[in-house]
């Protein structure tokens, strides 16, 4: 019997405010080291801490985007260690009271994910060890956290990269965090196990501070082939704390674990319990965006699954599809449109309006697909509408049979040995036809029925 992975995630996430969570200390991640520190959050004698409300109502929209149950009695604990990343000997957090629990993350199988709990806290100082010294940066000392912590119903590496993916795409929705794994603004620890009975977890390996998706699946998989490779050869799985080496893509030993950390958990003394009122949470609410999973169910009435895939992941563009949806109807071709042609310039070089008139005149056959670029390149960054460029360009698609004919005719004259090449079965004869209509025309006309025309004037002859 193959062995089952059970895999639960533990995801930290800097929120986007400007100053810290018990703080006025300011936020800002391209600080020099040590200029943003407060007395609050150095913990100096005599100073008391304050809730950040931004923080709060970003935790709270992370909340309802996970479907969670809000606690609205806002209380904090105090988690004692000592570590040199620790200036005040303990840090704030909601050990008890967890504003949310209860949750559920939709992944991109439509699969479901519980979400056993999301809490707020501050983040520790930022070490840096170079040789035999360490360095402390305690501008991040204090920054608003709130942490995700998933139930253990992960079972692959690659459901693990889905599920890190999915909900750091719903943060970015929800403008709470810039979502840069590989900077720190999310930090991933995942704890594995396996086991051969279903329902009956083995012993937890514990993974620290994975910097990004790719890692996050590498790691797991690794793991689980390691942790199945010493079973199998009669060994136990020690319970520990490993990390991922990037170098030699496998995870090696950072410290064993004996048994729970005693962390003296007890009430924060400071900060006296906050009851959230009703048109609090409801102004939270209010705030909401529409959701990755709902616009993809919007579009999905519209456009193909993996244009709309493309557009929810990539939120900008599917912004600008939007903006441009409310002058045209033709959702597919818009979509094909603005993800292959003006993704790669730059949404904020074009007016939806206009990229919604041109779309509509290539879709009519006004247009080729060669004058579309044209007119697109020409609307870049100008206040010039596409009837503007059409007239002042010259660029009028011909899809006048007759016209068309005509020229066919004419260039058959000219060159009858096309008739001899095309009933004797070659192909190239209406492609050299094809390429005589388009520049006896300027390239204005309409290929498709050019194409069409010049085969069937071929048969007759």
């Amino acid at each position: 019997m193959a062995y089952l992975v059970t895999i639960g995630i533990e995801i930290h996430v800097e929120l986007k405010t400007k100053s810290k969570m018990f703080s006025p200390g300011r936020v800002d991640f391209d600080a020099d080291p040590n200029l943003n520190v407060s007395e609050i959050d150095l913990a100096f004698p005599g100073t008391l801490p304050t809730i950040n409300k931004e923080a709060v109502k970003m935790a709270l929209k992370v909340c309802y985007g996970l479907d969670m149950e809000v606690d609205p009695l806002l209380k904090f604990d105090r988690k004692n260690y000592f570590y040199s990343d620790l200036p005040k000997g303990f840090q704030i957090t909601q050990q008890f009271h967890p504003i949310g629990k209860k949750g559920r993350l939709v992944l991109s199988d439509q699969s479901t994910v519980g979400i056993t709990r999301l809490h707020m806290e501050e983040d520790t100082a930022k070490q840096l060890h170079l040789g035999d010294q360490s360095l402390i940066d305690f501008n991040r000392a204090g920054v608003p956290l709130i942490e995700i912590v998933s139930e253990p119903e992960i079972h692959s590496g690659q459901q693990a990269a889905d599920y890190v993916n999915t909900l750091r795409q719903l943060l970015v929705y929800l403008d709470v965090t810039d979502g840069k794994m590989e900077e720190g603004s999310m930090r991933c620890d995942v704890n594995i196990s396996i086991s051969k009975e279903a329902g009956v977890f083995g012993t937890k390996v514990e993974i620290k501070n994975l910097n990004s998706i790719a890692n996050v699946q590498k790691a797991i998989d690794f793991e689980a082939k390691r942790q199945e490779e010493v079973l199998e050869a009669g060994g136990t799985i020690v319970q520990e704390t490993r990390r991922f080496d990037e170098p030699s893509q496998t995870t090696v030993t950072m410290r064993k674990k004996e048994g729970a950390v005693d962390y003296r958990y007890f009430p924060e003394p400071n900060i006296v319990p906050i009851r959230l009122s009703q048109d609090f949470l409801d102004s939270v609410k209010e705030t909401m965006v529409e959701l990755p999973q709902e616009r993809l169910e919007r579009y999905l009435k519209n456009i193909a699954e993996d244009d709309a895939r493309i557009l929810v992941t990539n939120m900008e563009a599917g912004d600008f599809f939007d903006q441009v949806m409310n002058h045209s109807k033709n959702y597919q071709e818009v979509a094909n449109f603005v993800i292959t042609n003006v993704t790669p310039l730059g949404f904020e070089n074009f007016k939806a309006e206009e990229i919604a008139k041109l779309v509509d005149k290539l879709k009519a056959g006004d247009l080729s697909s060669k004058q579309g670029k044209q007119v697109l390149k020409s609307l870049a960054n100008s206040d010039q509408t596409v009837d503007q460029i059409i007239k002042d360009q010259g660029l009028v698609q011909v899809s006048d049979d007759g016209m068309i004919l005509e020229v066919i005719e004419k260039i058959l004259e000219k060159n009858p040995q096309v008739i001899v090449d095309y009933k004797n079965g070659k192909d190239n004869s209406i492609k050299f036809v094809m390429g005589q209509v388009m520049k006896e025309t300027r390239g204005q006309a309409n290929p498709a029925k050019a194409m069409e025309l010049a085969s069937q004037v071929l048969k007759s002859k």
